[in-house]
């Protein structure tokens, strides 16, 4: 299975609303500085914003925003909004299915099973998680132009 670039930049993209705390971020800013094209962003924006998980603010100092803590959002809710399709195999797909066992099939259940194991595992992280996994994301983005000092556990 292989998350679409739609997916990683969306979550990129709540990550850098997230470092960047009360404070709107503008687009062009998150595409400088992840190197994507900001239509590439915008287009991402719109299901994030359907779904709640960003909010836009218009005008001259607008820009988008986390509307809840990111500590609330899910990897899950992430990957749910921005990707199309979890089938694993053709008998995930619905329509007309070539296999005699699809009804049967101990392939079918071993994958299930895995994905929802994969589902678990997302829910249990969220955008914070991946925010405060980064000492440094701030000035990465930069968000902050000073160099925090890089600590190691001894």
């Amino acid at each position: 299975m292989r998350l679409t670039k739609q997916t990683n930049y969306a979550v990129r993209m709540l990550m850098y609303c997230a470092a960047n705390g009360e404070k709107l971020s503008r687009i062009p800013e998150i595409a400088k500085a992840y190197g994507v094209s900001e239509l590439f962003l915008f287009k991402i924006l719109q299901p994030l914003t359907r779904a709640g998980l960003v909010e836009t603010v218009r005008g001259r100092n607008g820009g988008v925003r986390l509307p809840k803590p990111a500590s609330e959002i899910s990897l899950f809710d992430v990957v749910k909004v921005t990707e199309d399709s979890f089938a694993m195999a053709e008998c995930f797909e619905v329509g007309e299915i070539d296999c005699p066992l699809v009804d049967s099939c101990g392939l079918n259940s071993a994958l299930r099973k895995a994905l929802n194991a994969f589902f678990d595992v997302l829910k249990g992280y969220s955008i914070d998680d991946l925010v405060k996994a980064r000492p440094q994301i701030n000035f990465l983005l930069g968000l902050d132009t000073s160099p925090q000092p890089h600590t190691s556990a001894a």
